[in-house]
C-alpha cells in the first residue's frame, strides 16, 4: 500500500490565488515537492509539523520551477529543517541571482522588476541548490521510489516527478484551475505541447499541479491532444 499524498495549499500575496506543495513519506523522513512564497511561510512550516516532518526528518526539497511562488522558502525551510535542496540545472539560475526570467525568451521589464517586490522574494530566499537533477535522476537515495522527468515548456528547467504508483507532481506544466489543461503562463507554447505529448506515453496514473486540484491523466486526455 503506497503512502498518502499530503497536498498543502498556500496563499499567494495580494489576493494573486494559491500555490500547492506536496509532502511525501520517504523512508523514516519526508520530501517536499516545492516550497510556496515567503508570504506563507509561517503557515508552511505549521503544515509540516502537523504531519509530522519535523527539523531534521525533511531529506529533500525538490523545486519543480524556479518561479518564485515555488521557490520562495526553499532556503528558509532547508536551513530550519536541515534539509537540501534539489532542482534542474537549467533553472538554479534563477533561484542564485532572484530573477525569474533570467533563463526565459518572454521577459517582460517592469514584471521583471516588479514582482519579486510583489512575492516577497529578497536577498535571503536566494540560494544555490545542493543537488541537481535531470531527466531519469532517481530519487531512490533519498528513499522516495521517484524518477525525475524533464518537462520544459512553462521555463527551461521545469520537472516532474513521478513515482512508481505513477503519480506525476508536475510543476506548472498543467493545471487544474478551471479544467486540466496546459498551463495558461506558458514561455515556450511548442515545447511545452512536446512535453505533453512525452509524457502521455508513461505509465501516469493522477497528476498533481501547482495551481489548482489534482486529476486522473485520462481528464487531461478527453481534453484533446496536449488538453490545449
Amino acid at each position: 500500500m503506497s503512502e498518502p499524498i499530503n497536498l498543502i495549499t498556500l496563499p499567494l500575496p495580494f489576493g494573486m490565488g494559491s500555490v500547492n506543495c506536496y509532502v511525501l513519506k520517504a523512508g523514516n523522513g519526508y520530501v517536499l515537492i516545492d516550497s510556496g512564497a515567503p508570504n506563507a511561510r509561517d503557515l508552511l512550516e505549521r503544515e509540516l509539523e502537523r504531519l509530522g516532518c519535523r527539523p531534521g526528518a525533511l531529506n529533500l526539497i525538490i523545486l519543480t520551477h524556479g518561479d518564485f511562488d515555488h521557490i520562495g522558502n526553499a532556503a528558509h525551510v532547508r536551513t530550519a529543517f536541515g534539509s537540501r535542496i534539489a532542482m534542474h540545472a537549467d533553472d538554479a539560475r534563477v533561484a542564485e541571482l532572484g530573477d525569474m526570467f533570467v533563463n526565459r525568451t518572454k521577459s517582460n521589464l517592469i514584471l521583471r522588476a516588479l514582482i519579486p517586490r510583489l512575492i516577497g522574494f529578497g536577498k535571503s530566499e536566494r540560494f544555490t541548490p545542493d543537488a541537481l537533477i535531470e531527466e531519469g535522476s532517481s530519487l531512490s537515495k533519498y528513499e522516495l521510489e521517484a524518477k525525475v522527468v524533464w518537462i520544459p515548456g512553462h521555463s527551461r528547467g521545469s520537472i516532474g516527478i513521478l513515482t512508481a504508483e505513477g503519480d506525476l507532481f508536475c510543476g506548472d506544466l498543467f493545471e487544474n484551475t478551471k479544467k486540466p489543461a496546459i498551463n495558461s503562463l506558458i514561455d515556450d507554447r511548442d515545447t511545452a505541447i512536446h512535453s505533453a505529448a512525452r509524457l502521455s506515453a508513461l505509465r501516469i496514473r493522477m497528476v498533481y499541479p501547482g495551481h489548482g486540484k489534482p486529476f486522473a491523466m485520462d481528464q487531461l486526455a478527453e481534453g484533446g491532444p496536449a488538453a490545449t
